[in-house]
């Protein structure tokens, strides 16, 4: 582990190269860095209006931090010469490393470096708006701050776009990974939120390069009452591109990388908006916001349009206590009525007293509110008769102690004067509803489990699918209920003695048995029975009767996370309905019941209209017990039961697929 302490936070600056030099110096003097900045340059006499060094060993000091504005490969030389000096870290601004097919040269990069840190290559730095040392090349839309939030990506332009925002939401840091050659995202973000001053942070990340890492800087962010949102792109996972099973296709396109950032701790938004607004709840309120939220506005359409819009975004609106609809009612009177959403009525708009008093009632029986006000436009009319109601939100804060916050329907309806002022009264302004909407659901994400850390990736191997017989056997020395089964290399040689018609015929050898016709049901004997072409041998098994639902249950290894866990509705439909969850691993029976409850279905599962409900509690099992199966083991890469049978007690596996390095 790097020690970034002098690289983030410089005392003294060094800079190389010409252009890229001067901006980095330009930007150091209008954020009013106090300590002294060093050029290096072997030509020029003077580099952005300072004085230039020809050497770094002619320099007056070794500098804390340096910004390297050279070629790749002089860059290597510079960084070698760096470390020798004990310098406290550089950012290698170069491209042409890694990503352009260089990983000889990058490798050389780190190994030229040893022990100093270095972000990059292929970097363009970070900026520290709080003491104002910016070793950064480029234009920037932020301001010194005395405390903020952290932001971290691996786009340069993805987050120089954040820095021009206008909503009030106070920037300590911004910082690149870029290649991320030795500093990694875990690393860098740690360091970034040890600064005492820094209250949350954003991430805007393309991949995780140690998951396990990551889960332990988001448990200690959490600990340290810092909350952590991010946008993961890039959701095409690696994992995708294997398999012949139906986990492969359900568990992709992000659905591992959310899971795993769930299960940290970490809020997931989709857009930028929502990054910045949830940043904003983090920053004044810190992670864990309360899941019962009321809404309040003077309006029957926008109480009906917040209604309509939170149910997507996951939101609910508990109704209100009869105390407090009491309480309501006497203020209000009778032609309001009391509901959540609340349209309290204009009757009361313009009256101070009253209006904190419906404001506070409600807040109080509630985790949080959010307040529907759009204040006209203060250069075309007169936004006064708006001041009671905004003293009013102030107010039930102040008195409750709960987080209330006022909500633009459109975001240009608080500019940034108005979004900084609510900021620095300690309420936090949300700027368009279904950005304030997305926002709130992100900021309730609960804590991870302590402790919890995924299994360690590792490389693929060359893995061979085993026949389902195989399969099987390997699932009962698991402690996994499977039929009654005899096999055979062929037809004639296959006999039922034994079990119990009626019986499954499966021709083994397929990854897909149904689509090959290789599955024939509810016999009763075997005669009359065609070979089937392909098969490598048969397998007949005792059919399962009453049966109260079709699961599917899969994990997989996975590039990233170590192993994934898919579970949902099951069947030669499973892809269609494509009603599934994911986790990784290690998970426990509550998580698995959590995920199933999440499920569109879910109703089918639990008694709907009488309906005989399955052995669920079996099925967790069978999950939990494959789960350490895969932990055991390394070699496996593959384990997908589909259908898994629920009956009313106990849960039997009917099909396998195992994929097996050999």
């Amino acid at each position: 582990m790097s020690d970034l302490h002098r690289l983030l936070r410089p005392r003294s600056i060094a800079v190389l190269g010409a252009g890229w030099a001067e901006n980095v110096i330009e930007q150091c003097h209008r954020m009013g860095f106090d300590g002294p900045i060093w050029p290096v340059h072997p030509k020029r006499a003077t580099v952005g209006g300072l004085r230039a060094y020809a050497r770094l060993a002619d320099l007056p000091g070794v500098p804390d931090a340096t910004f390297i504005g050279v070629n790749r490969f002089a860059t290597l030389d510079v960084v070698r010469e760096l470390a020798a000096m004990g310098a406290g870290g550089a950012i290698c601004f170069a491209s042409g490393w890694e990503e352009a097919g260089e990983a000889g040269l990058q490798a050389d990069l780190v190994a030229a470096a040893g022990a100093m840190p270095i972000l990059g290559p292929n970097c363009y730095g970070v900026i520290n708006y709080l003491d104002g040392a910016l070793l950064w090349p480029d234009q920037h839309g932020g301001q010194r701050v005395e405390r903020g939030v952290a932001l971290l990506s691996q786009s340069s332009n993805i987050v120089i776009n954040l820095t021009m925002q206008a909503r009030a939401l106070p920037v300590a840091y911004v910082a690149c990974l870029g290649n991320a050659a030795q500093v990694g995202l875990a690393e860098l973000a740690g360091a970034l939120l040890a600064d005492e001053r820094v209250t949350a942070l954003g991430l805007y990340v393309e991949g995780i390069d140690d998951a396990p890492a990551f889960a332990a800087l988001a448990e200690a962010a959490r600990a340290a009452g810092k909350g952590i949102v991010a946008i993961k792109s890039g959701k095409t996972e690696l994992s995708r591109a294997a398999a012949a099973s139906h986990t492969a296709s359900l568990a992709g396109g992000g659905a591992a990388s959310s899971a795993f950032l769930r299960q940290c701790g970490v809020a997931e938004v989709e857009t930028l908006p929502a990054l910045i607004e949830t940043l904003k709840i983090l920053h004044v309120h810190g992670p864990g916001l309360g899941a019962r939220i009321c809404s309040l506005s003077c309006s029957g359409g926008e109480a009906g349009l917040v209604a309509d819009l939170a149910a997507p975004a996951g939101i609910g609106f508990p109704p209100v206590p009869a105390p407090t609809e009491a309480r309501l009612a006497e203020i209000l009177g009778p032609i309001v009525t009391i509901a959540n959403p609340l349209d309290y009525h204009t009757f009361i708009w313009g009256d101070g007293p009253r209006t904190t008093d419906v404001f506070t009632t409600m807040l109080a029986a509630y985790d949080a509110g959010i307040y529907i006000i759009d204040p006209p436009r203060p250069d075309r009319c007169d936004p006064s008769s708006y001041g009671p109601a905004l003293e009013a939100i102030a107010a039930a804060q102040r008195t409750t102690g709960r987080p209330a916050f006022p909500v633009a329907s459109l975001p240009e309806n608080f500019d940034e004067g108005q979004a900084a002022r609510f900021m620095a009264e300690g309420l936090v302004p949300l700027m368009g509803l279904e950005t304030a909407l997305a926002a709130l659901k992100a900021a309730q994400v609960p804590a991870g489990e302590p402790g919890w850390r995924p299994l360690v990736a590792v490389p693929a191997g060359a893995a061979r699918l085993l026949d389902e017989a195989e399969g099987k056997a390997a699932l009962a020395a698991a402690g996994v209920s499977v039929p009654r089964a005899v096999t055979a290399p062929d037809l004639a040689a296959l006999r039922p003695a034994g079990l119990t018609p009626p019986f499954a015929l499966k021709g083994l050898g397929f990854a897909h048995k149904t689509e090959a016709g290789a599955v024939r049901l509810g016999l009763t004997t075997l005669d009359g029975q065609a070979e089937m072409p392909g098969a490598t041998g048969y397998l007949l098994e005792e059919m399962v009767t009453g049966a109260r639902a079709e699961m599917l249950l899969g994990l997989r290894r996975d590039p990233v996370y170590g192993v994934t866990l898919t579970l949902g509705m099951g069947g030669i439909t499973a892809e269609v309905l494509a009603d599934t969850a994911t986790l990784v691993w290690p998970v426990t029976a509550a998580q698995i019941d959590g995920a199933l409850r999440g499920l569109r279905l879910w109703p089918l599962l639990d008694g709907y209209r009488g309906r005989p409900r399955p052995d669920l509690a079996a099925f967790a099992d069978m999950a939990l017990r494959l789960g350490a199966l895969m932990a055991a083991d390394a070699r496996l890469e593959e384990i997908e039961i589909n259908p898994v049978l629920l009956c009313e007690s106990g849960a039997v596996a009917v099909d396998a697929l195992i994929r097996r390095v050999e």
